[in-house]
């Protein structure tokens, strides 16, 4: 079992149903899934690239990433209808804890320059967050990466508000700037 999901049930929901007054443990937000997700772009054309995309993403999360495909033409970026324009992968369960917890306590302080997480929030508890590069992650070998890819990290929440999703995520771990 994932350190993470101890201190969540430990730590996270007393702390929690304190701050907000819940009144049941079930009430208190909690992590529903994590989506990372690879935008190909202008390596949509080359194959191997697309290789390297879903390889690095299966490394990164344990289980084989989904190839996203064009829906529609659009002449200006050369791109057809059908074509691989990125790939994602959904994590749940005991993956999406092991990832939280290689993303807040690896990944994040090996970012040059780190500052903190903007605190930014879709409105319905979930953060978006983008990496300017995987190899940030120790299993993401830099020698064998052909094309430095961003990767987008979503983390949704049951959440009812950002306030509790602030709440949530700091309590979970997730470095954001001191305001």
């Amino acid at each position: 079992m994932p350190h993470l999901l101890d201190h969540y049930r430990e730590t996270v929901v007393p702390k929690m149903m304190e701050r907000f007054g819940y009144r049941n443990a079930m009430q208190v937000p909690r992590l529903r899934k994590i989506v990372l997700n690879m935008g190909l772009g202008a390596a949509a054309r080359e194959k191997e690239l697309i290789d390297d995309a879903v390889g690095q993403l299966a490394m990164l999360s344990g289980q084989r990433p989904v190839v996203t495909l064009a829906r529609r033409s659009i002449a200006g970026f050369k791109l057809r209808k059908g074509m691989p324009v990125g790939a994602k992968v959904t994590l749940r369960g005991t993956r999406m804890y092991e990832f939280l917890e290689r993303l807040v306590g690896v990944a994040i302080p090996r970012i040059r320059d780190f500052r903190g997480l903007p605190r930014t929030f879709d409105g319905r508890g979930n953060y978006n967050m983008g990496l300017t590069e995987a190899t940030v992650f120790p299993e993401v070998n830099a020698d064998k990466v052909k094309r430095v890819q961003g990767l987008d990290v979503t983390l949704v929440s049951s959440a009812q508000s950002d306030e509790e999703a602030l709440g949530f995520f700091e309590l979970m771990g997730v470095p954001f700037k001191r305001v």
